[in-house]
């Protein structure tokens, strides 16, 4: 994954080496008249990171092109990017190589991008920081093999948004067990999620998460009460025992963060 202050570097050794070629020798060359469309990020569903795996997904789009511009003259690739519009002083993320594209016609191309995401506390720009969890536009970029410049480059902004988040864990844990009906039970878990600048994961604290009972034989669960987590992200709560059933807490998410909920803890009330 690459998250760069500028996204000429965003292919990699590729497009550095376009544009390392001094203006004296290079061939003129100018922005590719293309423009992108239908761009998809990972079917459209949040990207979502533990604390340490790289996690690699897939984005597929649509290039249209002049019927006289050759599509093996310039590469393309999907780019996230944070501001009002991608350009060279965005914050990006983009993927280690560009897309590969078929030709559908002679003006329109379909094309497959992957994009990968390595959280790591070792500082290096290329990894992702606990900062970069949240919302993210969807642009494009074109890079032409005879690029010079920044000028040279096309970048197209506005082509949807998606979310990079958190991996998250909950747990619940109902005792005693077996408990007297009318007694008090009490359930007990803790809210987790990854830390990309340790490469370990962490308590979410101050979150409201919902307690639910599944009553043995049913198929949906009810909310019972709502707390939050603590400092370190656990999570305490009380209920009266009454029937067979099952407890377990479910976190909303949030826009750094999934939702998630605890496998239920079966309870035999006596």
């Amino acid at each position: 994954m690459r998250i760069r202050a500028l996204a000429v570097a965003s292919f990699g050794a590729l497009a550095l080496s376009a544009l390392a070629v001094p203006a004296a020798q290079a061939a003129p060359s100018a922005a590719p008249n293309v423009t992108f469309s239908q761009m998809k990020v990972n079917a459209g569903k949040a990207i979502v990171v533990g604390p340490s795996a790289k996690v690699t997904v897939t984005a597929t789009y649509t290039l249209t092109k002049p019927a006289g511009l050759a599509a093996s003259s310039f590469d393309s690739g999907p780019m996230l990017y944070r501001g009002t519009t991608l350009g060279a002083n965005s914050q990006i993320i983009a993927g280690d190589e560009p897309g590969t594209c078929k030709a559908v016609s002679t003006t329109v191309l379909h094309c497959t991008a992957k994009i990968q995401f390595r959280p790591a506390a070792s500082g290096d720009f290329d990894d992702l920081a606990d900062s970069q969890a949240g919302a993210w536009k969807v642009g494009a970029l074109a890079v032409p093999h005879s690029a010079t410049g920044e000028a040279d480059l096309k970048w197209q902004s506005n082509l949807g948004s998606t979310k990079v988040q958190r991996q998250a864990q909950l747990t619940a844990d109902a005792t005693p067990e077996p408990v007297k009906k009318g007694k008090t039970l009490t359930v007990t878990g803790k809210l987790t999620r990854a830390n990309w600048d340790t490469n370990k994961t962490g308590g979410y604290a101050a979150q409201p998460v919902k307690l639910q009972f599944k009553k043995k034989g049913s198929t949906t669960y009810t909310t019972v009460k709502t707390v939050k987590t603590s400092s370190t992200g656990a999570l305490k709560a009380t209920v009266t025992a009454s029937a067979d059933g099952y407890y377990r807490y479910s976190f909303a998410g949030t826009t750094t963060t999934p939702a998630v909920s605890a496998a239920g803890d079966f309870v035999d009330v006596k």
